[in-house]
Parts: structure tokens; C-alpha cells; sequence
């Protein structure tokens, strides 16, 4: 690779590096306030959180990338233009299309990580946080089970535990149900024990006793056992389910669109076809995102004042980029037949980098300055 071009190159990729380790953090930030309170409030520990969070980051990784190169290609060509470097080299017969060569290069290095987020890391974080949130919610001990204090899970019950010993048992439970109208049914036992059915958590009371209090009445019936089993599943919520999200779904599975994946995820099958699309399409977003921002700052001089103009323009252009891909998202959604415009978006980045490109390096577009340095290097 010439000087030159390493030169650029790894000016663009530490830039790259580091907007894309500030927008990661300030982006997961905001979500991990959310999950934080989320996660400790259900007694979940520490290690738990950052467990979460670590599988939640390739997700957020890939949505800021696109937008790190951007911000990379504009402040490399904004610095090498204040500069003078880029006039130097285009005096020297460098063409707009040769300067960005490493550009190009760095939009492909760049794309090539978005690809292996996208098809392996992403799915794979996303299946894994599938079965830890399963998992989570199969703890009922952790989520909602406390000792010493009165608990009101769902509206209606009321839960009271003396102590949890370390083997799980719980002693003295107190479990008050007011759900039916016109019924109060309350259960005391000297131990239960927590137990997972094939439909959901089951609380198991031993040597207990049932009081059944009939409020039109005032009749109250009590009931002595030995053992009772009382069904939990409707009250803390589905266990574990074996359903997969379209984000857990490999790409060849969503290219594919079987009926029996469109039954197993209850989405219709454009959408399958538009997501599978979109995760090839996607990473081609980081190619143009780099073009038009070198492209664009191209068109200008130097100036004290900086090239805020054509900073502006690369952030509008990008933005009709962005809106192209709205619209080729929502077609594809509509219609199994018109998934090729998700290719839209990055079909019309890259040509209108290379339009800005081809722009950059017509006379009729330099500057005075520029013309006149370029006479006199010539």
C-alpha cells in the first residue's frame, strides 16, 4: 500500500476507533440506567447486570458504526484540508477518485465488521440473552420471594414468608388470595417448597391449613392438609418459553422465509424476507457513509472558518440516505416481491459519493485559491 494511502488509512481508523467508543458508551448508558434498575430491583446481583449488558453491546455496536465512519471520513478530510495536505496532493495530480482509494478501503474494512455483527455476533448475543432472561424469570426466589416481609406480586394477593433456608424451603408461608369476587381463600403452612410444572412454577405447601371465607355469607370453611399444591403460572408470568425472535433467527433461515419459520415467529413472511435482506444491505451503509463525507468536504477551500458548509451538506445528504432506506424498508415490508428496495439506501450512498467525488474534481468548482495554488505548483 503506498505512504499515502497508510497515511489516511490509519488516520481514518483511529478516528473511527474512537467516535465509535463514544457513541458505544453514551449509547449504552442510556440503556443501562433502564436495565440497571430493572435487573437489582428483581434482586438480580451485579455480575448478573454486567452479564446483560455485555450481551446487549455487539447489538449496539452495529447500529452506531455507520455513523463513526461518517464522523471519521468528515474530521480526517476536514483536518488534511485545513491543512493544505489534500490541495498538495491533488496539485500533484492526485484526482478526487485516487484520495479516496483508503477511503474506500476503510468503508470496506469497516463493513466487513458491520457484516460479522450482523449474521453471527448479533444473533448469537441475542439467542444468549433469550435463555439468561428465561432463566431470570424462571428464578421466582430472586424476582419475587422475600423473607420477613409482606409481598403483593398481583393484585388481590398478599404473600408472607418467615424465612427461605439455604436449601430453598420456605417456612411459615402465609398466602392471602382475594382474586374472585366475593371469595377469600388463605392458606397457612409450616413449609412450602418451589417447583417448576410443564406449565409454569407451582408452590407446594405442606402440613398447612386452607380457610375459605364466603363474604355475601360471612360463612367461613376451614380445610386441614398434609400437602397443596397452588399454581403460579398465571401469577408470576410465562416461564420459559422455546419461541425465538426474528432477531435470534440466522439470515439464511430469514432468506429462506419457510412457512414453518413465518408460523414459528407469527410474522408475515415479507418481513422475514425484508430483515434477512436488510442484514446484507445494512453494513453497505458504512461504504457510502464514508464517501459522501470525504466527497463532500472535497468541494471545499480552505478556510479559517473551517468547511461547516460542506459539513452541513454531507449531514443532509446523509439524512436522504437514511430516508431512502425509511422508505425501501417500509416497501419491503409490504410486499414479499419488493424486498430488493432495502438495497436502495445503499445503492444511492454510493452513487452520490462518487457524484460528489467526480463534482470535487471539476475546474469549474475550485476555489480561486485552489486554482491559483494549483498554477503555481504546476
Amino acid at each position: 500500500m503506498p505512504r499515502f494511502d497508510r497515511y489516511l488509512l490509519s488516520h481514518l481508523l483511529a478516528l473511527f476507533g474512537f467516535f465509535s467508543l463514544l457513541l458505544v458508551s453514551v449509547y449504552w448508558v442510556n440503556r443501562a440506567v433502564g436495565l440497571f434498575d430493572q435487573l437489582i430491583g428483581d434482586g438480580q446481583s451485579a455480575l448478573v447486570f454486567v452479564e446483560f449488558s455485555l450481551l446487549t453491546l455487539p447489538n449496539v455496536i452495529r447500529l452506531v458504526l455507520p455513523i463513526s465512519t461518517f464522523a471519521a471520513a468528515v474530521y480526517v478530510a476536514n483536518r488534511l484540508m485545513n491543512d493544505s495536505e489534500l490541495v498538495v496532493m491533488q496539485a500533484t495530480g492526485f484526482s478526487s477518485f485516487r484520495l479516496a482509494r483508503p477511503v474506500l478501503l476503510f468503508g470496506l474494512i469497516v463493513m466487513l465488521m458491520m457484516s460479522m455483527l450482523t449474521h453471527v455476533l448479533v444473533p448469537a448475543s441475542r439467542a444468549a440473552l433469550s435463555d439468561r432472561s428465561a432463566e431470570i424469570a424462571d428464578n421466582i426466589t430472586a424476582r419475587f420471594l422475600r423473607d420477613g416481609q409482606f409481598m403483593h406480586p398481583a393484585e388481590g394477593l398478599t404473600l408472607y414468608i418467615r424465612e427461605i433456608a439455604p436449601n430453598g424451603e420456605l417456612r411459615d408461608v402465609f398466602l392471602s388470595d382475594d382474586r374472585t369476587a366475593g371469595t377469600t381463600l388463605t392458606y397457612t403452612a409450616r413449609r412450602a417448597l418451589l417447583a417448576r410444572g410443564d406449565q409454569g412454577p407451582k408452590l407446594l405447601m405442606f402440613d398447612g391449613m386452607t380457610q375459605q371465607l364466603d363474604q355475601a355469607s360471612r360463612r367461613l370453611s376451614v380445610t386441614r392438609f398434609a400437602d397443596v399444591t397452588y399454581d403460579l403460572a398465571g401469577l408470576l408470568g410465562a416461564g420459559r418459553s422455546d419461541a425465538r425472535s426474528v432477531d435470534e433467527a440466522s439470515t439464511l433461515e430469514l432468506l429462506r422465509a419457510a412457512p414453518s419459520l413465518v408460523v414459528e415467529l407469527g410474522i408475515p413472511r415479507a418481513s422475514l424476507l425484508q430483515e434477512g435482506h436488510s442484514r446484507i444491505a445494512q453494513p453497505f451503509l458504512a461504504v457510502a457513509a464514508a464517501l459522501i463525507g470525504f466527497g463532500a468536504l472535497l468541494l471545499g477551500a480552505f478556510s479559517r472558518f473551517g468547511l461547516w458548509r460542506q459539513i452541513a451538506v454531507a449531514v443532509g445528504l446523509l439524512i436522504v440516505v437514511q430516508l431512502v432506506n425509511t422508505q425501501g424498508t417500509g416497501l419491503a415490508i409490504r410486499s414479499e416481491n419488493a424486498w430488493p428496495a432495502v438495497y436502495a439506501a445503499p445503492v444511492v450512498g454510493t452513487l452520490i459519493g462518487g457524484f460528489l467525488l467526480w463534482l470535487s474534481q471539476r475546474p469549474r468548482w475550485l476555489s480561486r485559491k485552489q486554482r491559483a495554488a494549483a498554477g503555481g505548483l504546476a
